[in-house]
């Protein structure tokens, strides 16, 4: 793993596609190549249009480190699935995300820090007004 790595959330990654100029700036402006949940893959999948939207987005993950899951990164997903679902409304892909960037060692960027309680090191990167 590359030092300052970071794990970029679906979020993020959307606007981007919708060239949101903050987001363009911030992940073209990245040192390192950034990481991206197989997770947030699908949820990215789920949301695409056929054409021009599906040829961006699978010209965008081309230049992305997708990071698949495993064991170690399912148990400890569910543990914060349990702990965090109720209290903070985290969804299975919100802690199974969580769980490989801590796993992973990376800084989770996301637009939605209230999902990643169970985080120490998560950058929102740039706000929407």
């Amino acid at each position: 793993m590359m030092p300052n790595q970071v794990l970029v959330d679906t979020d993020v990654l959307v606007d981007y596609l919708r060239d949101y100029p903050l987001a363009v700036d911030y992940l073209e402006g990245l040192a390192t190549i950034p990481s991206v949940s197989v997770l947030t893959v699908a949820e990215l999948f789920a949301g695409v249009r056929e054409g021009k939207e599906r040829k961006s987005l699978e010209t965008l993950l081309e230049t992305l480190q997708v990071v698949p899951l495993d064991e170690e990164t399912a148990k400890l997903g569910g543990l914060w699935l349990r702990d965090y679902s109720k209290s903070h409304g985290v969804g299975l892909a919100d802690a199974m995300i969580a769980a490989t960037a801590k796993l992973q060692g990376c800084t989770l960027v996301t637009l939605n820090t209230k999902h990643f309680p169970m985080l120490t090191t998560v950058l929102s990167p740039y706000q929407k007004r």
